[in-house]
């Protein structure tokens, strides 16, 4: 839903452009004959104009990945028109991907995972309002963070789990993917704590509808939502890590990267991580870089080690 949400949103943006810089004509009236005039150069324009521009009196601008969706989007529409025979090119196609520099992961290290998990239980280094509510969402907290960092689920993923969706009895879960695909997944013995206190304290809890039946819960015992959960995230981990800027994804990538290392199986790392297409994997999680390399070096010899001992 979030998605869609986003295309209408760079579909809005995208025929603002055309009404105000390129045909002149209310973006209501457009026909798909007008779509059709537009040129690959049009196009290029677009990404050229989303970089400083304004729409409904705000300024804003966009980053090369933000450019990359908007294009992504634009690609979409054109091809549903295209493959229905209602316009005769996908001239979005034409145009070029903005090129997006590979930037190196930022994810939490080991010592930081455990110390983000303590700070969640104590609340130790918040603030007097902070720990005013710290008792009454610190179980919360720590279930949400376990299941990031034991999972790698989405954050999309997490705030859909419903109390049915667990299974204590072999430590499994099911999620609703992109796409809206369900799959099972299973997550270890510590995390299945965290996560049983906290499925305890919900069942338990008064005063929410019988009709609601979300796991995590906000204070106002309705069906958390992104930016709850994306908030506590950053409260957290800011206490622990200043200098990262760490985010529900992050912590997707911190579990991706431990599963990596730990059983150097990309395609296991693809299948958990729900990642259609495992060059997206790779991309990400194949270049663990340093650590790699510090063990490959170790095993490059440059003589034997009996012609070694000879010359000795």
């Amino acid at each position: 839903t979030l998605t869609r949400l986003n295309y209408c949103y760079d579909l809005i943006t995208f025929f603002d452009f055309v009404e105000k810089h390129i045909l002149l004509k209310p973006a209501k009236t457009l026909l798909l004959a007008d779509l059709e005039k537009l040129s690959a150069t049009d196009f290029e324009l677009f990404l050229s104009y989303l970089s400083d521009y304004e729409l409904d009196g705000k300024p804003h601008s966009c980053s090369l990945k933000a450019k990359a969706r908007k294009l992504a989007t634009l690609r979409s529409l054109y091809r549903y028109f295209f493959n229905k025979d209602k316009i005769v090119a996908n001239t979005p196609a034409k145009v070029k991907m903005p090129k997006i520099k590979e930037t190196e992961i930022i994810r939490l290290e080991f010592n930081e995972t455990a110390e983000l998990l303590e700070t969640a239980e104590s609340g130790e280094g918040l603030s007097k309002r902070q720990k005013s509510y710290h008792n009454t969402t610190k179980v919360r907290d720590l279930a949400i963070l376990s299941l990031f960092l034991g999972t790698g689920i989405r954050i999309s993923e997490l705030v859909g789990i419903n109390l049915e969706d667990i299974n204590f009895d072999n430590n499994s879960f099911i999620v609703t993917r992109k796409g809206g695909s369900r799959t099972i997944l299973y997550f270890s013995q510590e995390t299945a704590k965290d996560l049983h206190d906290w499925y305890i304290a919900r069942v338990n809890l008064k005063d929410v509808d019988d009709n609601e039946n979300a796991l995590f819960l906000s204070l106002q015992n309705k069906r958390i939502n992104v930016r709850t959960v994306q908030l506590l995230v950053k409260k957290y981990s800011k206490l622990v890590t200043p200098l990262k800027k760490i985010t529900p994804h992050k912590l997707r990538s911190t579990f991706g990267t431990s599963l990596y290392r730990e059983t150097g199986d990309i395609y296991m790392v693809a299948d958990f991580l729900g990642h259609k297409d495992v060059n997206t994997t790779k991309k990400h999680y194949a270049a663990i870089s340093e650590d790699s390399r510090k063990i490959a070096v170790t095993h490059v010899k440059l003589r034997d080690d009996e012609s070694t001992n000879n010359e000795e």
